[in-house]
């Protein structure tokens, strides 16, 4: 009954992400189809040829979309237009504070230029003696960063993530001198946070370290072996010989 209960753990083990991971994609694609599709002419959609549902075309047709409408947002008359628009909702006084939130949140994300949660970083939180995890996202900035400076403290902006759920958290201002700088990345922090300190990332830096060290004290040794066998008195001694 041991052996059979390993067994099948193992199995779950196995079978468990890859079963989750494909209904995950599955969703999206249906979830993205079932707001696209219904906008395609039926003239460019498979499904009116083809006897079944053809899965993620809405998706490609989405993305080919929004490939387009950054290509034309990239020219002169683009950015003319969404200038324009964007001048429009500045009108609007709900509206505009909404679009802008979510414009910064976006670009912040997936800007490549960004050095948004690049770094992890240790702090004690919530008391002295207690050691939180947190993702280090930039300098502070704006009137709380000048407030800040004003008292003597160069501080970072950091987002403290809560488990298991990474996404929700606290936005804190830690003087610089306070982070304890880690060498994982953001996505090995992500795992240990959801799993609750279960899944702990190897040391890589650590071991790479050991290992070059251990080469170096090895190529001393060989060093050291070939001047003794170079040396005037290993020569005599073999002449002797």
């Amino acid at each position: 009954m041991s052996r059979l209960r390993t067994y099948f753990l193992t199995g779950f083990i196995i079978a468990a992400p890859i079963l989750i991971t494909i209904y995950l994609i599955w969703t999206i694609i249906e979830w993205v189809d079932s707001w696209v599709i219904p906008y395609i002419p039926e003239a460019y959609n498979p499904d009116t040829y083809l006897p079944i549902h053809v899965p993620g075309f809405g998706l490609i047709a989405a993305a080919f979309l929004l490939t387009v409408l950054g290509f034309l947002a990239a020219n002169f008359i683009g950015r003319s237009i969404v200038h324009w628009g964007e001048g429009l909702l500045d009108r609007m006084p709900v509206v505009r504070n909404l679009y802008k939130g979510l414009k910064q949140i976006f670009e912040t994300v997936l800007s490549d230029t960004s050095a948004s949660f690049k770094e992890v970083a240790l702090i004690e939180y919530p008391r002295k003696g207690l050691w939180a995890m947190v993702f280090i996202a930039t300098k502070t900035k704006g009137e709380v960063d000048k407030k800040l400076i004003a008292r003597g403290e160069d501080t970072m902006s950091v987002f403290l993530p809560t488990t298991p759920n990474p996404t929700s958290g606290f936005l804190l201002f830690v003087p610089r001198e306070d982070l304890v700088i880690l060498d994982m990345s953001v996505e090995e922090a992500a795992k240990l946070i959801i799993s609750a300190g279960l899944v702990a990332p190897d040391d890589q830096k650590q071991q790479k370290k050991l290992k070059d060290l251990a080469d170096a004290q090895k190529a001393k040794d060989n060093a050291l072996r070939a001047l003794f066998e170079a040396s005037p008195e290993d020569s005599s001694n073999k002449k002797k010989r």
